[in-house]
């Protein structure tokens, strides 16, 4: 399963990247705004510099609405760097756009999908990624890992090669799940990464080694 981090954030895509775990990045303009990044200018330059810091795909999210006006932003975003892939909406002309730019040979992320039906339609127009949002299924008392478990049958029934990307983790045990059911991305938080890392037995059995070895070079 790849490892993508869903953030704008340099500093936690650059400890994400220093593991030598991490896959590729995905934001949105919530994101930016949260870190304080506003205005064309600097968002295209933002991503450029995220690029530069990992080797794999970075989603540029579109902020149009209408194909002609996304697939003008996609254009631009794809041309900014051959990492980026351009992320369009789950409606009908993100669908269009979609299927031009896979025409193309332009990467895509089709975001917030929230059905099987959904995720059909944009493997149909060949997306490269497909998000479902589990977290904010969750939210709803929906099963969002149930979704990501029938996406997964109905692609491998009919071999669509548009990658399940997991979107909208909300903690370690949201990644653990989607590798057993077979999602061939995640995209998180950095301390719904790192909380991989964590057992308290590791942590027992590490001291234990070190004052092990402390008594036996005194």
């Amino acid at each position: 399963m790849k490892f993508f981090i869903d953030t704008a954030n340099l500093d936690q895509i650059k400890e994400a990247q220093d593991l030598g775990i991490l896959n590729g990045v995905t934001t949105n303009p919530s994101l930016m705004a949260k870190e304080g990044i506003t205005g064309k200018a600097n968002i295209i330059n933002h991503y450029k510099t995220i690029c530069d810091i990992v080797e794999g795909d970075v989603s540029a999210e579109v902020i149009a609405t209408d194909m002609e006006g996304m697939i003008r932003e996609g254009e631009e975003l794809a041309a900014l760097h051959d990492q980026i892939v351009i992320k369009l909406p789950m409606i009908r002309d993100g669908i269009k756009a979609c299927s031009y730019f896979s025409k193309k040979g332009v990467k895509t992320n089709v975001t917030l999908v929230f059905s099987p039906g959904q995720a059909i339609l944009a493997a149909k127009a060949g997306a490269t990624y497909v998000s479902p949002f589990i977290g904010r299924l969750d939210d709803v008392s929906t099963d969002g890992l149930n979704l990501i478990a029938e996406i997964r049958s109905i692609y491998d029934n009919y071999n669509f090669k548009t990658q399940i990307l997991a979107a909208s983790i909300r903690h370690t045990m949201h990644i653990i799940d989607c590798a057993k059911i077979g999602a061939d991305v995640m995209t998180g938080p950095l301390n719904s990464i790192m909380g991989l890392l964590k057992h308290p037995l590791t942590d027992i059995g590490l001291e234990k080694f070190l004052a092990d070895y402390a008594k036996g070079n005194q």
